[in-house]
């Protein structure tokens, strides 16, 4: 390489570091706790996520609903999520208000009523910076920046000269203040690029559809489309709480062995029911949609008719947030995180002392 495209590589570096570095340490420490979502969650909630274990069956989900109607009569439900490997797993209902409500799945009773947590608030600032569509544009194109800025990190570590390497991949801790922020930068950026980059286009993978149709043309195959068709056809009760039910419990019937249950209500205003089963590499998820007033299925989608393109895309959060690694890969993926949070800070300081250097300089000259 010489040393005017290492020069031109440098600067592009730079300013796109300095441009977007805010942004990234944000992304990155969000991103970075959100690792550990569940466990966290687990943890904090773990006076009403579950009650005590009763020899009893699950009380149906019309009654929790019904309940939820005398105890919530103003709100309006989006999500109701279903433990079911768990049988003593509250049952929580979500609103268009942001609350959460946790029943009892043996008797129905309101165990508690909460807002989002903190944690909805850290994935919405690492989505979205709390600025809804803005934000949204403005994660975009920061995490298309990171990308490029890792590409050219990776060019300028590449050391001039191979007796140099040594230099390249250690952390020189008794030198001084400024080599050592140096090497952090340098050598902590090598070590991670890799990692990260996978990360920040896993990231991209959610963010452009551009993305996802490359990813179908290197999996040679295209994303299936939900099949059009009513595999239940049977009538639906006009009672919303038994309505609710009788989509659950008939597709579950039909689909069984789900460890993990979610209905929520779109925009356009169909109930999508989501059954989640035990996974060893990818997500293994079936997806119905209803209509909300007849209750008919209108159409599905089958994990086992998944193509490649469907299995990426199955797979892409739990590779984006490390958990397709198990624990070692959620680890890993804070700590990178944590790495990656850093790097903005330390080139950062990199340039700050060029430019007080400079200005001595100059003084002296003068």
């Amino acid at each position: 390489m010489t040393k005017k495209f290492k020069n031109a590589v440098r600067q592009i570096h730079l300013w796109l570091g300095i441009g977007t570095g805010l942004i990234v340490v944000i992304i990155s420490l969000t991103g970075c706790v959100y690792v550990f979502e569940k466990e966290i969650r687990e943890f904090v909630q773990q006076d009403y996520n579950e009650v005590e274990i009763a020899h009893k069956s699950f009380v149906g989900l019309h009654s929790i609903l019904r309940n939820f109607e005398k105890v919530a009569p103003k709100e309006t439900l989006t999500a109701v999520r279903i433990i079911n490997d768990k049988p003593n797993a509250t049952v929580a209902i979500t609103t268009k208000k942001d609350h959460v409500y946790f029943f009892n799945p043996y008797n129905a009773s309101l165990v508690k009523q909460s807002g989002l947590d903190w944690l909805n608030t850290a994935e919405e600032i690492h989505t979205s910076l709390l600025l809804d569509e803005p934000g949204k544009f403005i994660i975009r194109w920061s995490v298309v920046i990171f990308v490029i800025i890792l590409i050219s990190g990776i060019i300028l570590w590449f050391p001039n000269q191979m007796r140099l390497l040594k230099q390249s991949v250690t952390i020189k801790w008794n030198a001084s203040f400024k080599r050592v922020n140096y090497d952090l930068h340098n050598v902590l950026g090598f070590y991670s690029s890799g990692i990260l980059l996978v990360i920040a286009l896993s990231g991209l993978y959610f963010a452009f559809k551009e993305v996802k149709t490359a990813t179908s043309f290197i999996a040679g195959s295209r994303l299936s489309k939900p099949i059009e068709a009513d595999l239940l056809k049977l009538p639906v009760s006009n009672d919303v709480p038994v309505r609710y039910d009788q989509l659950y419990s008939r597709t579950m019937a039909k689909f069984p062995g789900a460890i993990e249950s979610r209905i929520s209500v779109r925009k356009t205003g169909e109930i999508r029911l989501r059954l989640v089963y035990p996974k060893i590499w990818a997500k293994n998820q079936n997806t119905f949609f209803f209509d909300p007033h007849s209750g008919k299925m209108l159409n599905y989608k089958l994990y086992k008719d998944n193509t490649r393109a469907d299995v990426v895309e199955a797979t892409n959060y739990d590779l984006h947030t490390g958990q397709l690694f198990g624990l070692f890969g959620k680890v890993v993926a804070c700590i990178v995180s944590l790495i990656s949070a850093s790097l903005p800070i330390t080139g950062f300081i990199i340039w700050w002392k060029k430019q007080k250097k400079g200005k001595k300089k100059k003084m002296v000259k003068a």
